[in-house]
């Protein structure tokens, strides 16, 4: 094969096709493998003393993580951000955002033995995406599960002319080359993230994106990843104009 044949392979819109068709299926497969053992979960007693409950609360925590790259590789393929992409903003109550995004992680924050702080201000109205915020709101809850010791917080508070929403940990706080990557989302260019040297790259640009589609009077939404909060351990922060 020469070079121009594999190029014209490498960008063969069929293969993408059945790339797109391939993952949507595992999607699909992995959230039905979630349900199953968020039942089983559910069903335990609250203190995780029976044989297995361990096993099983780190298979759900593996198959969110798998959930969450096939989503983000889907949205991407499909040009999240570009003209065409399903962007719905509506105006949204924050307490109702923070309701749905607690319930997605409840089973799985309770399997781990990790408590969630809520900081929200209840009568709070937004306009944005619900479904893409809450995508990565529990994509950074699931990522902060890594670096955590025992307690998340996740905090939405009005900072002048942008919604700020924190999702915080009381770990060691993220290691340097997580805060450059964190950075490096923000990049208006994809190759600035090295997808193969940090697992985080994926998550850390849907995320960029998303935010960047948020706009409002010439201001964009913006990601950033620090150390230090209230609870003094690692910091994803989303900004919404």
């Amino acid at each position: 094969m020469d070079e121009e044949d594999a190029q014209h392979h490498e960008g063969s819109p069929e293969l993408f096709m059945f790339l797109a068709s391939t993952v949507h299926d595992m999607k699909n497969s992995i959230g039905v493998l979630n349900g199953t053992l968020e039942n089983l979960l559910a069903a335990a007693p609250t203190t995780p003393e029976q044989p297995g409950y361990g096993q099983l609360a780190q298979m759900l925590y593996q198959t969110k993580r798998l959930n969450d790259n096939l989503i983000q590789l889907l949205a991407l393929y499909k040009d999240v951000g570009k003209p065409g992409y399903p962007f719905d903003p509506a105006a949204c109550r924050v307490s109702e955002l923070v309701e749905q995004v607690a319930a997605q992680a409840r089973i799985l924050l309770q399997s781990r033995g990790i408590t969630l702080d809520l900081d929200f201000p209840p009568d709070a109205i937004w306009t944005l995406d619900e479904d893409l915020i809450i995508g990565v709101l529990v994509h950074a809850i699931n990522n902060a599960i890594r670096y955590t010791r025992d307690r998340l917080r996740l905090a939405i508070r009005i900072e002048g002319d942008y919604l700020e929403l924190r999702v915080e940990d009381n770990g060691d706080g993220f290691p340097p080359s997580l805060l450059e990557a964190g950075a490096s989302a923000m990049n208006t260019q994809r190759s600035a993230i090295n997808f193969l040297n940090n697992s985080s790259g994926l998550g850390l640009y849907f995320s960029s994106e998303v935010a960047k589609m948020h706009k409002h009077r010439q201001r964009s939404g913006g990601i950033a990843l620090e150390n230090g909060g209230t609870l003094g351990g690692g910091c994803f922060v989303l900004r919404l104009p």
